[in-house]
């Protein structure tokens, strides 16, 4: 029987650039979960500025003089685009250079673009730095995927994916809870030193939260060392080189499981960060919450109930297993989509700002109970060289639809069909309660795919 990797094209043999700078390092041990921490940290690091911007979203236009849609553009377009650009060429960098190397530069960059920020006074300009953010973040997820794949066991991945995509729940949550800090703090800053007199509290806000991660940049420098490439499920090295063309031969030959998975990622990213993006002005809006009482309250209800799904999810899946699911990371994902469907629906008819943190609450706690169990059983059935394209094609697609889509649609329906800025809550649940059903759908079809590659897998464990 054929090795999985051998219905493609041929892959070409080579030794990795940087096995002389690389360490071999145990599956599962304590270095892999410190490499697992510092990962998780710069995925924290990287959502902060993103929820930041989304509390912020009433001052900045009041000084920016534009509309919801331009500045869903900002949270939207301005980001997904560069990250459109950059996903595929530093997916591809992943699998054939120095992934800390990547990441060190990537880390220095996008924080320097998101205290830029707060130096834009013009739509423009704040478009222009925000795409920076985005290309320079692209390196994050692909990089992370690709080296947690190389650390844990096929046993602990799903766990240590889990606990990876905690990152955008512990830095969105803990940037609305200490935005209202940054911003007094900002305040301060002003009156004692003039020259940042010139600063708006919002733009300073930025600064302040961007620059402190170039010392995160150092630690990793000092720290952090390349580890071996392994392939986990056949539990030896495999390190041969994938051409472009055999990576996309690759994908093709398995599009069926590929498509639907993808686009039910895309339609899980919509809910992801469309409702993050717009709920914060909808209680401030329709429920008068002041933005400082929002940031704390939503910011504290992402972590918590972030934290809850996301280490929750791989439990299910392995109870799951034991009943004899050998699809059980993706089914629980499949699953989940359901009761996030019914959470979505109900944000815009509770009658208090509590009902709807409550409703909030629920999205939170399902669409983040999947994604660890999503990631990792892509990366399952991928070999060890394409781990990153692979990573950078979940977060392309991600990113594609969730931020192209997400805030951008949940604005439009505001501004052009109800025509009222109250009614954001209703356009939140017809976009969000949609993306679910569609997830839940693609998700579902795809398992039997799902069987067939894994059973390809252990066919190659055989031979």
């Amino acid at each position: 029987m054929k090795n999985v990797v051998d219905t493609a094209p041929r892959a070409r043999s080579a030794a990795s650039p940087s096995r002389s700078t690389s360490a071999r390092i145990a599956l599962d041990s304590s270095r892999s979960w410190y490499i697992l921490c510092i990962l998780t940290f710069a995925y924290s690091l990287a959502y902060i500025d993103r929820q930041l911007l989304n509390l912020l979203v009433d001052p900045i236009k009041r000084s920016l003089f534009i509309s919801d849609t331009q500045l869903s553009l900002v949270q939207g377009i301005a980001f997904i685009s560069a990250y459109l650009i950059a996903s595929p060429v530093l997916g591809r960098l992943v699998d054939v250079k120095n992934r800390r190397n990547i990441l060190l530069v990537g880390i220095c960059l996008w924080c320097t673009f998101t205290a830029l920020c707060g130096n834009a006074s013009t739509f423009q300009g704040l478009f222009l730095a925000r795409f920076g953010v985005g290309a320079s973040e692209a390196c994050v997820f692909p990089i992370a995927l690709s080296m947690i794949a190389d650390c844990f066991s096929a046993r602990r991945m799903p766990r240590a994916m889990s606990i990876f995509i905690l990152g955008p729940m512990l830095g969105g949550g803990l940037s609305l809870v200490a935005s209202g800090l940054v911003i007094k703090f900002a305040r301060e800053v002003q009156q004692q030193f003039p020259m940042f007199a010139q600063f708006l509290p919002w733009q300073l806000a930025f600064v302040i939260i961007g620059l402190p991660g170039i010392l995160f940049a150092l630690v990793v420098l000092l720290t952090v060392r390349e580890p071996l490439r392994s392939k986990v499920l056949s539990g030896g090295e495999d390190d041969r080189q994938f051409t472009t063309r055999d990576a996309a031969a690759f994908l093709w030959i398995r599009r069926a499981f590929y498509a639907r998975i993808l686009l039910g990622v895309g339609m899980l990213a919509i809910v992801v960060l469309g409702m993050p993006a717009w709920l914060p002005t909808f209680l401030i809006r329709a429920h008068g919450m002041p933005a400082a009482l929002v940031g704390f309250r939503f910011g504290m209800l992402v972590v918590s109930f972030g934290i809850a799904g996301a280490l929750i999810g791989p439990w299910i899946a392995q109870q799951l297993e034991r009943r004899g699911y050998e699809d059980a990371p993706l089914r629980t994902a499949a699953l989940s989509m359901v009761p996030m469907l019914l959470c979505c629906a109900c944000i815009p008819f509770a009658a208090s700002a509590t009902g709807v943190l409550a409703a909030a609450a629920g999205t939170v706690f399902f669409f983040s109970l999947p994604t660890g169990c999503m990631a990792a059983a892509l990366q399952l059935v991928a070999p060890s060289r394409m781990r990153g394209a692979v990573g950078a094609l979940y977060s392309f697609v991600a990113q594609l639809i969730g931020f192209g889509a997400g805030p951008t649609l949940i604005a439009l329906l505001t501004d052009h069909v109800f025509h009222n800025p109250k009614m954001v809550g209703y356009s939140i649940a017809i976009v969000c309660t949609i993306a679910s059903a569609l997830a839940a759908w693609l998700l579902l079809t795809a398992l039997p795919h799902y069987r067939h590659l894994l059973a390809e897998e252990r066919a190659a464990e055989v031979d």
